[in-house]
């Protein structure tokens, strides 16, 4: 959704308009994310740093990213928005603005420039895919195993989800359609390229879905991303879906028996939302927190804690070690060319057009 010429004009002055005071800024600031792992490094990464130079500021969090989209409909709905920052992937902001519910943005005049001067949105680039949208990471869910479950043999490939012969066991994914029909049409003959033209037909939503129920009662659905690691951890299943960073955590940090999957990952990105009509001292204390937040050294800092690309170019050659482990961190992205070798390319756009009926139709499956 496109700003106006007379509306852009007027949202560019309002946005370049000199800064609130701190006196007229809301002390407390509600954030939602996703709990566990993620939401610990952008603690560690930009809201403690945030709180030490602004100490009036209570921080709460909520983390129902899992549902953005529906709350954030149902409380505009009831005129009643209690979230000041949201954290949410791509497709959900693409969503969320064309339905009104956050704001757009003037990213160049409410971000922060590179440390050279270069504008936020040639750092950001091609990433800002909404204008309502502010990258932090881009991230993949990929897939994590028991290295102890799959003997000699560890899957090397994709398609290891649906051989119940060789991996037999319980496998964990996630309760959506999204990569699991990816997944299902690649595993089922598709080429890479014709996904997502064969998922827009009634036919290639059945063969995805005919596809997934090869392996239905073997499966334990999860909606948080710290799910699957626990999962692995416990020995209840074999593999499973989830976030890379999570799996990082779960191997490097907790020393789990857990292996890596990197084939068929899908790249995705995750970054902040403004919910839309905020009174303006909620908002002012939201727009100076998202500029500190998203800079390069904070979003450089994240990397330290979890293993996400930043999003702005100008933060990549600053990613350095663990902040407690001391290993380089680069090998470890989802971007890493030894990790990258063959990537399924999430398609932001399409997912937003098609999300609400694809949902409807996956949750009918699962209830059969």
């Amino acid at each position: 959704m496109k700003l106006s010429k007379l509306s852009a004009l007027a949202a560019s002055t309002a946005l370049c308009a000199p800064a609130v005071f701190a006196e007229e800024m809301a002390n407390e600031l509600t954030l939602v994310s996703w709990g566990g792992a993620y939401q610990a490094s952008q603690i560690k990464a930009y809201v403690e740093p945030y709180l030490a130079m602004h100490p009036e500021v209570k921080v709460v969090w909520d983390e129902s990213s899992a549902e953005a989209t529906a709350k954030m409909r149902a409380m505009t709905e009831a005129g009643n928005v209690t979230w000041d920052l949201v954290d949410a992937v791509a497709s959900d902001a693409m969503r969320m603005c064309d339905e009104g519910l956050i704001e757009e943005l003037d990213h160049d005049a409410v971000l922060a420039a590179a440390p050279d001067g270069t504008p936020a949105s040639e750092d950001f680039g091609e990433l800002l895919v909404s204008d309502c949208f502010v990258p932090q990471i881009v991230y993949s869910t990929t897939f994590g195993y028991r290295t102890d479950l799959v003997g000699d043999n560890p899957p090397d490939n994709i398609c290891a989800i649906f051989d119940l012969e060789t991996y037999p066991g319980k496998r964990a994914l996630q309760k959506r359609p999204i990569d699991n029909m990816e997944w299902a049409l690649y595993c089922d003959g598709v080429a890479k390229d014709e996904i997502y033209d064969v998922l827009s037909t009634p036919e290639g939503v059945e063969q995805a879905l005919a596809k997934l129920d090869t392996i239905k009662d073997q499966v334990v659905w999860w909606t948080a991303g710290a799910e699957t690691p626990q999962l692995l951890a416990d020995g209840e299943v074999v593999m499973g879906s989830t976030f890379n960073g999570r799996l990082f955590s779960a191997i490097a940090e907790q020393n789990q028996p857990i292996g890596m999957l990197w084939d068929m990952q899908s790249f995705d990105l995750d970054g902040w939302v403004v919910p839309a009509g905020l009174p303006a001292d909620r908002k002012a204390r939201v727009m100076d927190f998202l500029k500190f937040a998203t800079d390069t050294q904070r979003l450089a800092d994240q990397a330290k804690y979890i293993s996400y690309g930043p999003a702005r170019k100008s933060s990549a050659p600053l990613v350095g070690q663990h902040a407690e482990l001391g290993i380089d961190m680069a090998p470890h992205m989802p971007t890493d060319p030894a990790n990258a070798g063959n990537v399924h390319v999430y398609d932001y756009e399409w997912w937003a057009d098609n999300r609400d009926d694809l949902d409807a139709k996956f949750q009918a499956w699962l209830a059969k």
